[in-house]
């Protein structure tokens, strides 16, 4: 998620984070408004344009974590592109039975406020510039903002609405398709058509240079939404003992802190069990350990280690293991079995593993594909 996304506060509680791709609007808005009809460009108004497209791109995709929320469906980040919103929802949150009627509702609740904005601005421009027609080429420029509030929204609900996943009306589709198939393969499908719209406004930007825009900012969400497949898939389906680390460093609750560092210097881990005899009484980080080194002086991993901690077993998934580390805000997560400690499932390692796992399975895919 963080690939390529600029950070930009919380809204309602969800993450919002902007793709870089909003820079390179910038930039087209800006050579965009050197033409015939404009001697002077206004890097201003130009900033403003931009910004009326990402307010109603936020507003847009607020509409659908509103109508998701009380859905029971809470997004846990929202990646903004200019075309609309990626929407990324919580690993730790359970899997939820599939419903394709509030997919729907969900999917069409961001065009219906876009629609409304623009319904509401055409009212306003109607009463306070009579004389500025809506119905004028160009619909969106920097010289006519109110004109461009209007247009900008309306163009962005109508947008949403084609069948290109993952645009509002490909999501649509995507629930159609779940009523016969399993979510993962629905959402690839769904993306295959997307990509094909992508590839249509590529070919289509030979006549309109937006087109081609469009289309690349399609298909980079297209790809984003196939990824995000391929990951859920890995969390609902692969088994922690698939991935979980069995040979790993212990600690002893009576060793030092210093100890403890040099332990951890000579492996890879940066999150360890804390092992009494036969039993496992708490865990420490490598991160924890430095800090009371630095501030306290050396002591004992007694004294520094959380004795508060969830335990797994094998055949528990990669989601449920997402979920009890998410729940105490931990990065360690012992797996035992008969009362042994068999594993650990670290926070780093599970990232790893889903990485490669999604990749795997891409692969093989394509494979059977070609």
């Amino acid at each position: 998620m963080r690939n390529w996304t600029i950070p930009a506060g919380r809204i309602f509680g969800v993450e919002i984070r902007i793709h870089v791709s909003f820079l390179f609007l910038l930039v087209f808005v800006g050579l965009s408004q050197h033409g015939p009809h404009l001697a002077v460009s206004n890097p201003v108004r130009g900033t403003v344009l931009v910004a009326i497209i990402f307010a109603s791109v936020v507003v847009h995709e607020l509409g659908h974590a509103l109508i998701g929320r009380h859905s029971g469906v809470t997004p846990r980040a929202i990646v903004l592109l200019p075309i609309g919103g990626i929407t990324i929802f919580d690993e730790a949150q359970p899997a939820m039975t599939a419903d394709w009627r509030r997919d729907v509702s969900i999917a069409t609740a961001g065009p219906v406020v876009n629609f409304l904005i623009a319904g509401l601005a055409a009212l306003a421009v109607g009463l306070a510039m009579p004389q500025s027609p809506l119905w004028t080429d160009p619909y969106v420029n920097s010289e006519n903002l109110p004109h461009s509030l209007v247009w900008v929204n309306l163009w962005l609900g109508l947008f949403n609405l084609l069948p290109a996943y993952p645009m509002d009306g490909g999501r649509v589709l995507r629930a159609v398709f779940s009523r016969r198939m399993d979510p993962v393969s629905a959402t690839r499908r769904a993306v295959s058509i997307g990509r094909g719209f992508a590839i249509a406004f590529f070919i289509a930007g030979v006549w309109n240079a937006w087109f081609f825009v469009i289309g690349a900012f399609l298909f980079i969400a297209a790809q984003m939404e196939d990824r995000s497949a391929v990951f859920q898939s890995v969390l609902e389906t692969v088994r922690l003992e698939d991935i979980m680390l069995t040979d790993f460093t212990i600690l002893s609750p009576a060793d030092t802190l210093e100890d403890a560092l040099e332990k951890a210097v000579h492996c890879l881990q940066d999150d360890f069990p804390v092992i009494r005899g036969a039993d496992m009484v708490g865990v420490v980080s490598k991160q924890k350990i430095l800090q009371t080194l630095r501030s306290e002086g050396n002591g004992y991993v007694q004294a520094v280690m959380n004795r508060i901690f969830d335990v797994a077993s094998k055949s528990e998934t990669l989601a449920s293991a997402f979920r009890k580390l998410s729940a105490r805000n931990s990065s360690i997560l012992p797996v035992v079995e008969n009362q042994q400690l068999v594993g650990i499932v670290t926070l780093q390692n599970l990232m790893h593993s889903m990485a490669l796992l999604a990749e795997t399975r891409k692969l093989r895919k394509a494979a059977l594909e070609s």
